[in-house]
């Protein structure tokens, strides 16, 4: 356990807590590196096959605690270290997803956070803000490329834009969350572990770095590699086994090799 980022190892699942309740966890440069490490040992960790991002207290993140932040951000400074990785996920491809649960105020970077993620649950109340543009500032962590392509042109600007407050069921017609839940940790969780437990890591990873490259480079680029890739995966132990367990109608075992 850190100081402001909590992990837990659960099964295959990593479970990465938001802890500055008493800032509504908000961000100061301290949590954005703790939370850069978090990430990285996500990534390298070949255990774990899926993350869940929640946060304890009363709130997702009320954003970025802008006393601390801001003159690092001025000054031109980096707000995480050498060796983890972006807390926005802006570095790259990721090849582990990430669930996020929120709850409470979703504000300014929390929303980039859930973009962040690949799957996003919210309790029924939770209250959604990107409300850089009255602090004179924009969003910086990935909301402006993020957020169009998550919801569409019109419904990004129509909050981007106002910095107007949102609720649950706004965020889910337009996108920004598949699925309000009245206790959305838990709904978290079962997702994380249905990826987890359930799924071969190496065909999670497979589908997303086929979506990666799509969006990246284009669709001729991802299905060039669509035969290739299965003709891998097929010849892994992993593929082996999916093949196996469905001749023995059987769960499949998988072993991420």
């Amino acid at each position: 356990m850190t100081d402001t980022i909590t992990l837990e190892r659960d099964g295959h699942v990593l479970l990465i807590g938001l802890n500055r309740p008493g800032k509504r966890n908000a961000f100061d440069r301290a949590m954005l590196g703790e939370l850069s490490l978090a990430y990285a040992l996500l990534e390298s960790d070949p255990d774990l096959r899926c993350g869940v991002l929640f946060a304890h207290g009363e709130h997702f993140t009320g954003g970025l605690d802008l006393a601390d932040v801001a003159p690092a951000i001025a000054a031109g400074e980096t707000t995480y270290p050498a060796d983890g990785r972006d807390p926005w996920r802006l570095d790259g491809d990721w090849t582990t997803p990430i669930v996020a649960a929120a709850h409470g105020w979703v504000m300014t970077l929390g929303i980039e956070l859930l973009l962040a993620a690949d799957i996003r649950v919210a309790a029924p109340d939770t209250r959604f803000s990107q409300l850089e543009v009255r602090r004179g500032i924009y969003p910086f962590g990935g909301a402006t490329l993020r957020f169009p392509r998550e919801t569409g042109w019109g419904n990004a600007m129509r909050w981007m834009l106002t910095g107007d407050e949102f609720d649950a069921g706004e965020a889910h017609r337009i996108g920004l969350i598949q699925e309000i839940a009245d206790d959305p940790v838990d709904r978290a969780r079962l997702l994380a572990h249905t990826i987890a437990d359930q799924a071969a890591p190496l065909g999670v990873q497979a589908v997303l770095a086929s979506a990666h490259r799509a969006r990246d480079l284009g669709d001729d680029a991802a299905i060039a590699n669509l035969q290739p890739d299965v003709a891998r995966l097929l010849t892994s132990a992993d593929g082996a086994e999916g093949v196996q367990s469905f001749l023995e109608r059987r769960a499949a075992v998988f072993t991420g090799r």
